[in-house]
């Protein structure tokens, strides 16, 4: 099975089971500075070109990575997470910890960098984020998180590069 879901699975005891009609509501404009952004022209082929297939169906489709599979998760040198798509800066190395869940988690983010929308896929409303510049899928927001923030920036590892200081 493929180390990735698309948007419309979930993972059910180790199996990636189908959903239907289960879409998020729109996303928000996540205009700001970055609304005339070249990087929302890419042609769906041309992004999975540039991505490969897993960050391609993360990215650019909601997709999900399985938990304790990316090499993000064992990464501690100082330096900046980027979105894999645009390479723009969402996260400080300092702000990375493991949760234990699996996924490179982060208690906060470049606010600037991001967008959200609500996610009502499983059937219980999250908060998704997304790359501001280039609208690539990051993951989700969850308030279980350390202190001070409280906050779980939820993070793919394919949707993220690591850029060293």
């Amino acid at each position: 099975m493929d180390a990735v879901f698309d948007r419309r699975s979930v993972l059910l005891g180790g199996v990636a089971v189908a959903l239907s009609g289960c879409a998020p509501e729109a996303a928000d404009a996540s205009e700001g500075q970055w609304g005339d952004s070249p990087f929302r022209r890419i042609s769906d082929a041309d992004w999975k070109r540039r991505l490969g297939d897993a960050s391609w169906r993360v990215l650019r489709h909601e997709g999900t990575e399985r938990p304790f599979s990316s090499a993000l998760n064992d990464e501690h040198r100082r330096g900046v997470f980027v979105c894999k798509g645009c390479a723009l800066p969402l996260f400080q190395s300092g702000w990375k910890y493991d949760s234990g869940t699996g996924w490179p988690s982060f208690t906060r983010v470049m606010q600037d960098n991001i967008g959200t929308k609500t996610d009502r896929l499983i059937g219980i409303a999250r908060t998704e984020y997304h790359c501001a510049r280039c609208l690539g899928h990051q993951g989700h927001l969850f308030m279980d998180g350390p202190a001070p923030t409280g906050r779980r920036y939820c993070n793919n590892g394919v949707a993220l590069s690591f850029r060293p200081a």
